[in-house]
Protein backbone atom coordinates (compact mmCIF):
# COMPACT_ATOMS: atom_id res chain seq x y z
CA UNK A 1 0.00 0.00 0.00
CA UNK A 2 2.99 2.17 0.84
CA UNK A 3 3.97 2.74 -3.12
CA UNK A 4 0.50 2.02 -4.89
CA UNK A 5 1.14 5.67 -6.08
CA UNK A 6 3.81 5.35 -8.62
CA UNK A 7 1.56 6.16 -11.79
CA UNK A 8 1.12 9.48 -10.58
CA UNK A 9 4.37 10.39 -10.81
CA UNK A 10 4.47 9.19 -14.89
CA UNK A 11 1.98 11.79 -15.17
CA UNK A 12 2.06 15.44 -15.04
CA UNK A 13 1.68 16.92 -12.02
CA UNK A 14 -1.51 19.44 -13.77
CA UNK A 15 -3.24 19.57 -10.34
CA UNK A 16 -4.43 23.10 -9.30
CA UNK A 17 -2.54 24.50 -12.92
CA UNK A 18 -4.71 26.19 -15.37
CA UNK A 19 -3.79 27.61 -18.88
CA UNK A 20 -2.16 24.12 -19.98
CA UNK A 21 -0.35 24.10 -16.80
CA UNK A 22 1.54 27.25 -17.31
CA UNK A 23 -0.08 29.50 -13.71
CA UNK A 24 -1.05 27.90 -10.29
CA UNK A 25 -4.48 28.66 -9.52
CA UNK A 26 -6.92 27.45 -6.71
CA UNK A 27 -10.37 26.28 -8.26
CA UNK A 28 -11.80 27.24 -4.85
CA UNK A 29 -15.16 29.52 -4.94
CA UNK A 30 -14.65 31.59 -1.73
CA UNK A 31 -11.29 32.31 -2.29
CA UNK A 32 -12.44 33.49 -6.33
CA UNK A 33 -15.23 35.96 -4.52
CA UNK A 34 -12.89 36.89 -2.21
CA UNK A 35 -10.32 37.74 -4.95
CA UNK A 36 -12.71 39.49 -6.90
CA UNK A 37 -13.95 41.84 -4.17
CA UNK A 38 -10.37 42.56 -3.76
CA UNK A 39 -10.13 43.85 -7.10
CA UNK A 40 -13.61 45.78 -6.49
CA UNK A 41 -12.64 47.56 -3.81
CA UNK A 42 -9.34 48.82 -5.37
CA UNK A 43 -11.06 50.21 -8.38
CA UNK A 44 -13.71 51.58 -5.98
CA UNK A 45 -10.67 53.40 -4.55
CA UNK A 46 -9.49 54.63 -7.65
CA UNK A 47 -12.87 55.65 -8.77
CA UNK A 48 -13.29 58.08 -6.26
CA UNK A 49 -9.73 59.08 -5.77
CA UNK A 50 -9.38 59.69 -9.19
CA UNK A 51 -12.80 61.35 -10.19
CA UNK A 52 -13.82 62.73 -7.65
CA UNK A 53 -10.92 63.72 -5.78
CA UNK A 54 -8.09 64.47 -7.85
CA UNK A 55 -9.33 64.99 -11.08
CA UNK A 56 -11.23 68.13 -10.23
CA UNK A 57 -7.93 70.22 -9.77
CA UNK A 58 -6.48 68.88 -12.10
CA UNK A 59 -3.98 71.14 -12.82
CA UNK A 60 -2.32 71.78 -9.18
CA UNK A 61 0.69 70.48 -7.70
CA UNK A 62 -0.99 68.37 -4.78
CA UNK A 63 -3.42 66.92 -7.33
CA UNK A 64 -0.91 65.79 -9.92
CA UNK A 65 1.61 65.11 -7.48
CA UNK A 66 -0.85 62.67 -5.59
CA UNK A 67 -1.99 60.88 -8.60
CA UNK A 68 1.20 59.61 -9.36
CA UNK A 69 1.31 58.42 -6.06
CA UNK A 70 -1.83 56.53 -6.25
CA UNK A 71 -1.67 55.68 -9.63
CA UNK A 72 2.01 53.54 -8.34
CA UNK A 73 0.61 52.30 -5.30
CA UNK A 74 -2.17 51.06 -7.15
CA UNK A 75 -0.12 49.25 -9.85
CA UNK A 76 2.23 47.86 -7.69
CA UNK A 77 -0.71 46.83 -5.46
CA UNK A 78 -2.40 44.82 -8.08
CA UNK A 79 1.06 43.11 -9.38
CA UNK A 80 1.59 42.16 -6.21
CA UNK A 81 -1.85 40.67 -5.04
CA UNK A 82 -1.53 38.85 -9.11
CA UNK A 83 1.96 37.18 -8.46
CA UNK A 84 0.52 35.96 -5.21
CA UNK A 85 -1.99 34.57 -6.17
CA UNK A 86 -0.40 32.65 -9.55
CA UNK A 87 3.08 31.90 -8.08
CA UNK A 88 2.87 28.52 -6.92
CA UNK A 89 3.45 28.59 -2.40
CA UNK A 90 6.29 25.56 -2.70
CA UNK A 91 3.26 22.94 -3.11
CA UNK A 92 5.61 19.53 -2.82
CA UNK A 93 4.15 16.81 -5.94
CA UNK A 94 1.28 14.56 -5.35
CA UNK A 95 1.98 10.89 -4.65
CA UNK A 96 5.40 10.89 -4.89
CA UNK A 97 5.91 8.64 -1.99
CA UNK A 98 7.28 5.78 -4.19
CA UNK A 99 9.82 3.23 -3.51
CA UNK A 100 12.14 4.56 -7.14
CA UNK A 101 11.83 7.96 -5.11
CA UNK A 102 12.26 6.68 -1.63
CA UNK A 103 15.83 5.15 -3.13
CA UNK A 104 16.41 7.40 -4.68
CA UNK A 105 16.65 9.92 -1.71
CA UNK A 106 19.27 7.34 -0.16
CA UNK A 107 17.14 6.56 3.74
CA UNK A 108 19.38 4.37 5.78
CA UNK A 109 17.54 1.29 6.46
CA UNK A 110 14.81 2.01 9.29
CA UNK A 111 15.31 6.02 9.01
CA UNK A 112 11.84 7.38 9.12
CA UNK A 113 10.17 8.99 6.46
CA UNK A 114 7.20 11.48 6.94
CA UNK A 115 4.52 11.61 4.59
CA UNK A 116 1.02 12.98 4.35
CA UNK A 117 -1.42 10.91 4.17
CA UNK A 118 -3.97 12.86 2.08
CA UNK A 119 -1.95 14.16 -0.58
CA UNK A 120 0.59 11.22 -0.68
CA UNK A 121 3.51 12.86 -0.46
CA UNK A 122 6.97 12.72 1.29
CA UNK A 123 6.28 15.18 3.90
CA UNK A 124 9.49 17.72 3.63
CA UNK A 125 10.31 19.40 7.44
CA UNK A 126 8.24 22.20 8.29
CA UNK A 127 5.62 21.74 5.58
CA UNK A 128 2.04 21.76 6.52
CA UNK A 129 -1.09 20.16 4.48
CA UNK A 130 -3.47 22.72 3.08
CA UNK A 131 -6.87 21.72 2.88
CA UNK A 132 -8.27 24.65 0.18
CA UNK A 133 -5.26 23.29 -1.55
CA UNK A 134 -5.24 20.00 -0.88
CA UNK A 135 -1.39 19.79 -1.10
CA UNK A 136 1.77 19.92 1.53
CA UNK A 137 3.34 23.56 0.90
CA UNK A 138 7.01 24.13 2.07
CA UNK A 139 7.28 26.53 4.99
CA UNK A 140 3.14 27.29 4.89
CA UNK A 141 2.31 30.45 6.89
CA UNK A 142 -1.70 30.57 6.29
CA UNK A 143 -4.03 29.60 3.46
CA UNK A 144 -5.89 33.55 2.77
CA UNK A 145 -9.04 33.56 0.81
CA UNK A 146 -7.96 36.92 -0.25
CA UNK A 147 -5.28 36.21 -2.72
CA UNK A 148 -7.18 32.56 -2.97
CA UNK A 149 -3.43 30.75 -2.54
CA UNK A 150 -1.47 30.02 0.41
CA UNK A 151 1.50 31.92 1.69
CA UNK A 152 4.70 30.02 1.65
CA UNK A 153 8.00 29.72 0.50
CA UNK A 154 7.94 30.97 -2.69
CA UNK A 155 5.22 33.40 -2.87
CA UNK A 156 5.67 35.01 0.59
CA UNK A 157 7.64 38.30 -0.72
CA UNK A 158 4.60 39.21 -2.53
CA UNK A 159 1.92 39.02 -0.27
CA UNK A 160 3.85 41.13 1.99
CA UNK A 161 4.08 43.37 -0.72
CA UNK A 162 0.95 43.18 -1.48
CA UNK A 163 -0.03 44.09 2.37
CA UNK A 164 2.47 47.09 2.17
CA UNK A 165 0.86 49.04 -0.52
CA UNK A 166 -2.96 48.21 0.13
CA UNK A 167 -1.64 49.61 3.37
CA UNK A 168 -0.41 52.79 1.68
CA UNK A 169 -3.18 53.26 -0.89
CA UNK A 170 -5.46 53.00 2.34
CA UNK A 171 -3.76 55.86 3.59
CA UNK A 172 -3.31 58.01 1.29
CA UNK A 173 -7.21 57.01 0.22
CA UNK A 174 -7.91 58.52 4.35
CA UNK A 175 -5.75 61.30 3.30
CA UNK A 176 -7.14 62.66 0.34
CA UNK A 177 -10.94 61.89 2.26
CA UNK A 178 -10.13 64.13 5.13
CA UNK A 179 -8.51 66.67 2.86
CA UNK A 180 -11.42 66.72 0.40
CA UNK A 181 -14.35 66.97 3.31
CA UNK A 182 -12.30 70.09 4.76
CA UNK A 183 -11.85 71.65 1.10
CA UNK A 184 -15.73 70.84 0.22
CA UNK A 185 -16.89 72.58 3.58
CA UNK A 186 -14.53 75.44 3.26
CA UNK A 187 -15.81 75.96 0.05
CA UNK A 188 -19.78 75.48 1.05
CA UNK A 189 -19.85 72.01 -1.43
CA UNK A 190 -19.16 75.27 -4.53
CA UNK A 191 -17.41 73.06 -7.72
CA UNK A 192 -16.23 70.43 -5.00
CA UNK A 193 -16.89 67.77 -6.74
CA UNK A 194 -18.88 66.75 -10.42
CA UNK A 195 -20.96 65.15 -8.26
CA UNK A 196 -23.85 66.67 -6.24
CA UNK A 197 -23.06 67.04 -2.91
CA UNK A 198 -25.23 64.16 -1.61
CA UNK A 199 -23.64 61.93 -4.14
CA UNK A 200 -20.03 63.01 -3.11
CA UNK A 201 -20.36 62.87 0.65
CA UNK A 202 -22.00 58.76 0.12
CA UNK A 203 -18.46 58.31 -1.70
CA UNK A 204 -16.36 59.73 0.59
CA UNK A 205 -17.51 58.58 3.65
CA UNK A 206 -17.84 54.50 1.85
CA UNK A 207 -14.03 55.18 1.00
CA UNK A 208 -13.12 56.56 4.21
CA UNK A 209 -14.92 53.44 5.83
CA UNK A 210 -13.14 51.15 3.17
CA UNK A 211 -9.62 52.93 3.67
CA UNK A 212 -9.47 52.91 7.97
CA UNK A 213 -10.59 48.38 7.79
CA UNK A 214 -8.44 47.66 5.22
CA UNK A 215 -5.36 50.25 6.72
CA UNK A 216 -5.70 48.61 9.72
CA UNK A 217 -5.94 44.67 8.98
CA UNK A 218 -3.33 44.91 6.01
CA UNK A 219 -0.88 46.85 8.69
CA UNK A 220 -1.69 44.03 11.13
CA UNK A 221 -0.96 41.19 8.66
CA UNK A 222 2.17 43.20 7.10
CA UNK A 223 3.70 43.31 11.13
CA UNK A 224 2.66 39.63 11.45
CA UNK A 225 4.34 38.83 8.09
CA UNK A 226 7.18 40.40 9.32
CA UNK A 227 7.78 39.69 12.60
CA UNK A 228 7.35 35.63 11.39
CA UNK A 229 10.31 36.14 8.75
CA UNK A 230 11.98 37.87 11.20
CA UNK A 231 12.19 34.95 14.00
CA UNK A 232 12.37 32.63 11.19
CA UNK A 233 8.92 31.10 12.74
CA UNK A 234 5.67 30.87 10.13
CA UNK A 235 2.36 31.56 11.31
CA UNK A 236 1.67 28.06 11.85
CA UNK A 237 4.54 27.05 13.61
CA UNK A 238 3.52 29.63 16.05
CA UNK A 239 0.15 29.11 16.50
CA UNK A 240 1.00 25.27 17.51
CA UNK A 241 3.98 26.58 19.47
CA UNK A 242 6.23 23.67 17.50
CA UNK A 243 9.07 22.99 18.68
CA UNK A 244 11.85 23.94 16.29
CA UNK A 245 13.33 21.00 14.70
CA UNK A 246 15.14 23.20 12.38
CA UNK A 247 18.24 25.46 13.09
CA UNK A 248 16.94 28.77 12.63
CA UNK A 249 18.80 31.64 10.51
CA UNK A 250 19.86 34.70 12.12
CA UNK A 251 17.29 37.42 11.72
CA UNK A 252 19.40 39.63 8.67
CA UNK A 253 19.40 35.56 7.07
CA UNK A 254 15.76 35.27 7.39
CA UNK A 255 15.07 38.45 5.94
CA UNK A 256 16.95 37.82 2.78
CA UNK A 257 15.91 34.80 2.51
CA UNK A 258 12.79 35.84 1.50
CA UNK A 259 13.66 39.36 -0.16
CA UNK A 260 17.27 38.43 -1.22
CA UNK A 261 20.24 40.91 -0.67
CA UNK A 262 18.67 44.53 0.03
CA UNK A 263 18.03 46.64 -3.35
CA UNK A 264 15.44 48.01 -4.74
CA UNK A 265 14.10 44.77 -5.99
CA UNK A 266 12.66 44.38 -2.72
CA UNK A 267 10.16 46.36 -3.52
CA UNK A 268 9.18 45.11 -6.86
CA UNK A 269 6.48 42.21 -7.08
CA UNK A 270 8.49 41.28 -10.86
CA UNK A 271 11.24 39.65 -9.07
CA UNK A 272 11.52 36.58 -8.03
CA UNK A 273 12.24 35.76 -4.64
CA UNK A 274 15.66 33.72 -4.13
CA UNK A 275 14.18 30.01 -3.33
CA UNK A 276 12.27 30.51 -5.96
CA UNK A 277 15.05 30.52 -8.08
CA UNK A 278 16.89 27.47 -6.84
CA UNK A 279 16.32 24.93 -9.28
CA UNK A 280 16.21 22.02 -7.04
CA UNK A 281 14.52 18.41 -7.18
CA UNK A 282 11.80 18.87 -5.58
CA UNK A 283 11.47 15.39 -4.47
CA UNK A 284 14.54 15.04 -2.34
CA UNK A 285 14.20 15.95 0.66
CA UNK A 286 15.87 15.36 4.33
CA UNK A 287 13.40 15.26 7.09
Amino acid sequence: MEYDYLPLQKKKDVHNKCCGGKFWCIKDICGIICAILTWLLIIYAEFVVMVIILLPTINTFYSSVNMVIFQMLTFLAFASHLQTMFTDPGAVPKGNATKEKIQQMGFREGQIILKCPRCCSIKPDRAHHCSVCQRCIKKMDHHCPWVNNCVGENNQKYFVLFTFYIAGISLQSLFLCIHQFTTCVRQEWRECSTFSPPATVVFLLFLTFEALLFAIFTAVMLGTQLQAIWNDETGIEQLKKEEARWVKNSKWKSIRAVFGRFSIAWFSPFTSPPNAKIKLDSYLYSV
